[in-house]
């Protein structure tokens, strides 16, 4: 369900930005999403994401030697990213993650790619590495024609996903309704740090939103291990749904607990 919405990966949040593009009377939002049944996101981690691609005009490795090579400004690029230094606090973050490129062992690289994330809690500190990664991808392309006196090497640059970071209050009357909704099955609320979820793009509109976990254990995220342990999950369905009634009220029965706009 999360990648048909476009939660995760390159999905760019499309499902929530095109509700709320197509909505504009929503007071209130909330997201289940993530492990526990006492977890309550209401801060949100800003990201950009990027698809790198050197081109060049190849050849045969022997025959053709000096061709500037589409995977060499690759590598010098991802090289010079490694290197990156970013700030703890506010938490900014970098990751190469999918690597593509080349042939044949005896070819000069035509083509070469990469997939990048760029994530902080802030927005200038995010931007600040935006403006650094993409003079290191340039840089990347303009080193390789160098090394070879030969300027036929070019670097598409394609951001492919925004989530915009945002914050609001812990004392926020949606964080303290899911709260209360939490103790209401009889554990401690945990609010959590910042994170990336559907709740980003109506917190950056300045709606009131929280992710609120969807119960159980999980592990291994985001690798090929990774797994569910629903145990007790009825815990976090009670949980989200007191939240809602809450949040929305029952007519002839409680007023909405979250004030409209």
């Amino acid at each position: 369900m999360r990648r048909h919405c476009g939660e995760e990966g390159a999905g760019d949040l499309r499902g929530v930005k095109a509700f709320f593009a197509e909505h504009d009377d929503i007071d209130g939002f909330v997201s289940l999403d993530g492990e526990g049944d006492n977890h309550i996101i209401y801060k949100a981690t800003g990201s950009f994401r990027y698809t790198i691609t050197y081109k060049g005009p190849g050849g045969h490795s022997f025959a053709a030697f000096g061709t500037p090579s589409a995977t060499h400004a690759l590598g010098r690029a991802i090289a010079a990213i490694a290197d990156l230094e970013t700030p703890s606090e506010p938490k900014t973050t970098f990751s190469v993650g999918e690597v593509t490129g080349g042939t044949s062992v005896n070819a000069i690289a035509q083509e070469a790619s990469m997939s990048i994330d760029l994530r902080s809690n802030d927005k200038d500190e995010l931007e600040k590495l935006e403006q650094r990664f993409l003079a290191i991808v340039k840089k990347a392309a303009a080193d390789e024609n160098e090394r070879w006196k030969d300027g036929r090497l070019s670097v598409d640059i394609h951001r492919f996903g925004h989530r915009a970071p945002a914050s609001q209050d812990a004392d926020a009357p949606i964080v303290q309704i899911a709260a209360a909704a939490v103790k209401a099955i009889g554990k401690e609320p945990d609010l959590g740090v910042p994170s990336s979820t559907d709740s980003n793009h109506p917190m950056s509109l300045n709606i009131p939103s929280v992710t609120m976990g969807l119960g159980g254990k999980f592990g291994g995220a985001h690798t090929l291990e990774e797994w569910h342990n629903p145990e007790n999950g009825h815990l976090a369905i009670q949980k989200s749904f007191l939240a809602i009634l809450g949040i929305s009220g029952i007519p002839g029965v409680i007023e909405p607990l979250l004030v409209k706009k």
